[in-house]
C-alpha cells in the first residue's frame, strides 16, 4: 500500500510524523508514504479535493473551517488520528529590568498584563492567534484592545523584541530555544497549560477515508506505536533521528525545543481525537468569528476517530 501524503509546512512540533517515518513505524505496518511538500500551510486541501494526494496533516481548523462554509459531501473534509493534542506556542518578553538574570523567572505574568504591552501574535497561520483570544476572554480581556502586531513573521517578530520594539511576542519552536540563548529573553506563558486543544491531525476526505481504509489504519497503527518508542528513548534520541528533516536547526536546539514539548506533553499520537480539544479550538473560532456556527464533533471527525 502507498499512500501519498501531503506535509502542512516544517514544523518543530510536527516531530513525530518524521520520526514514525525515520524509525521505519510506517514500513513495518505495511505501508509506503510518499511526502509531498505543500507550498504554503493548508495548500494540501486543494491538492485533495483534486486527487492528488491521499492525505494531510495539519490543524482540524481546516475542517472546522470547511464545514461551516459549505455542506457536507463525500467529497468534504474530515479528520482522524490525534497527534499534536495541546497549543505548542509560547509568549516571551525581554526580562525585567529588575529582575535577576540568574533567575529563570522574571517577574510574574498574567494574560492580563498583555492590555498596553507592544504585542506581535503569529501571522502564519490563523489557530494561535484565535486560541490566544479565547485565553484572554476567560480572564476578561478583549482581545480588539490589543496593542498588536498582526502582519509580520515569527522571525520578524523576535527580531523586533531583541531591539527593543516590541514587549511580547508569539512563537512556537523553533524560536523558542532560539531566544533562550540570549539571557535577557524569556517564557512568560505556555499556551499548552491550557490542557487539550485540537491541533494536528491527520486530514482527509470521507470518500477517501473509504477508499484508503486499509493504508490509514496502518498509518493509525504506526503513528500509536510513536509515544511507547519517545517513554523509551527519550527527546533527545527523537532530535537524533529526525534531525535530517530539520537541516537549519542545530542538534543541540532541536534537542531544547523536543524536550520543552515532550515536557508540556503535547503529543497523543492516538487514533481518537479529544472532543474536549475539538470543543476548545470550535468555542475559539466561534467566539472569534471565525465561523458563524458552532461546529459538531461528529460532523467534522471521522467515526473511527469518535473519543468515548
Amino acid at each position: 500500500m502507498n499512500i501519498k501524503l501531503a506535509e502542512n509546512f516544517r514544523a518543530v512540533f510536527y516531530a513525530p510524523f518524521y520520526a514514525t517515518h525515520a524509525l521505519g513505524l510506517f514500513a513495518e505496518q505495511g505501508v509506503s508514504i510518499t511526502l509531498l511538500d505543500s507550498p504554503s500551510p493548508g495548500a494540501g486541501i486543494a491538492e485533495l479535493a483534486k486527487g492528488n494526494i491521499d492525505v494531510m496533516w495539519g490543524g482540524p481548523l481546516r475542517v472546522i473551517k470547511e464545514r461551516d462554509e459549505f455542506q457536507r459531501t463525500e467529497g468534504s473534509l474530515v479528520a482522524f488520528c490525534e497527534v499534536a493534542a495541546k497549543d505548542p506556542f509560547f509568549l516571551l518578553r525581554c526580562r525585567p529590568a529588575a529582575s535577576n538574570k540568574s533567575s529563570s523567572q522574571g517577574s510574574p505574568f498574567s494574560l492580563k498584563d498583555l492590555p498596553g504591552l507592544r504585542f506581535a501574535s503569529v501571522s502564519e497561520v490563523p489557530t494561535p492567534w484565535l486560541c490566544l483570544q479565547q485565553d484572554l476572554r476567560e480572564v476578561g480581556v478583549d482581545p480588539a484592545q490589543l496593542n498588536r502586531v498582526a502582519d509580520r513573521s515569527m522571525q520578524e517578530n523576535l527580531d523586533a523584541l531583541l531591539r527593543g520594539e516590541l514587549d511580547v511576542i508569539q512563537v512556537f519552536e523553533p524560536y523558542v530555544s532560539l531566544a533562550l540563548a540570549n539571557a535577557n529573553l524569556e517564557v512568560m506563558h505556555a499556551a499548552s497549560q491550557r490542557g487539550y486543544t485540537a491541533y494536528t491531525t491527520f486530514i482527509s476526505t470521507f470518500e477517501g477515508m473509504q477508499r484508503n481504509h486499509a493504508g490509514f489504519e496502518a498509518m493509525i497503527a504506526a503513528i500509536e506505536q510513536f509515544r511507547p518508542w519517545l517513554a523509551e528513548h527519550g527527546p533527545a534520541e527523537l532530535a537524533r533521528v529526525v534531525k535530517s528533516f530539520y537541516p537549519q536547526v542545530s542538534l543541540e536546539i532541536l534537542t531544547a525545543c523536543l524536550t520543552r514539548y515532550h515536557a508540556a506533553e503535547l503529543w497523543t499520537c492516538r487514533r481518537a481525537i479529544s472532543r474536549q480539544g475539538f470543543a476548545r479550538l470550535a468555542d475559539s473560532m466561534l467566539d472569534s468569528g471565525y465561523i458563524e456556527r458552532a461546529a459538531r464533533y461528529e460532523d467534522c471527525v471521522a467515526a473511527s476517530a469518535y473519543e468515548g
